[in-house]
């Protein structure tokens, strides 16, 4: 099969073979907010031709400054539907299915998370994103999770490497108790930050700040783990 001309480039770098792979390589990205849009549309510049998309938010105006598929014209719209448009734009071969609902223990089997050759994990609540790691493992995909993106402003800090020797994240810590405590201690990779910056005052905020210089580093990490494990495997 030949290379589309829109991965010319990328052929160059990776080979044919890599390629062809990509093009049949299925990943189900959960959370496409801050971090998860940009990991999307590197995915999709990548020619992964196999995207579940998993969401139940719709742009508001607070996500402009930092989610990809966000501006004031598309405020109110479905946050995977949009992606799932650009995907299409970006490569009309791919196959896109996006899931405008909110990832939980009900819904976990009806997506067969042992389907996916690899599952990124972009949630930002822990109960939930706690349940997906645990049943991505013991379904034995491939996952890959981002941790804790907000209250960070040198993207230089950011880094990838195994979740059980994260230091300096105190959602990598949290998220760690919890798996020991459902008997979960298998290995897999992490993209995270150790900066730390000062605690906000009570009154400040009731919500993390962020910004797209950290959490676009988050994504694109998480899909350079994915495009480099397929180019390892090839």
């Amino acid at each position: 099969m030949s290379t589309p001309i829109f991965l010319k480039r990328l052929e160059i770098l990776l080979g044919q073979d890599v390629i062809t792979l990509l093009g049949v390589t299925r990943v189900a990205v959960f959370g496409v907010g801050g971090v998860g849009s940009w990991c999307v549309e590197a995915l999709a510049r990548n020619g992964v031709g196999d995207l579940t998309l998993i969401d139940a938010d719709v742009v508001c105006e607070t996500n402009i400054n930092r989610q990809l598929q966000a501006t004031h014209a598309t405020v109110g719209a479905s946050k995977v539907e949009l992606l799932s448009r650009r995907i299409r734009e970006i490569n009309p071969g791919a196959k896109v299915d996006a899931k405008q609902v909110v990832y939980n223990r009900s819904i976990r089997d009806e997506l067969e998370l042992g389907s996916f050759d690899y599952v990124v994990d972009a949630i930002d609540s822990l109960g939930n994103k706690v349940d997906l790691m645990e049943s991505a493992l013991i379904a034995d995909t491939v996952l890959f999770s981002s941790l804790g993106a907000s209250r960070k402003l040198d993207p230089a800090r950011v880094k990838t490497g195994s979740f059980w020797e994260v230091t300096g994240c105190p959602l990598g810590k949290q998220l760690r108790k919890r798996l020991r405590n459902r008997g979960i201690q298998k290995e897999f990779k992490c993209v995270y930050s150790d900066e730390n910056l000062r605690p906000y005052a009570k009154e400040e905020t009731l919500i993390n700040g962020s910004s797209v210089q950290v959490t676009a580093v988050f994504g694109m990490f998480l899909a350079s783990l994915v495009v480099n494990n397929v180019k390892a495997i090839t």
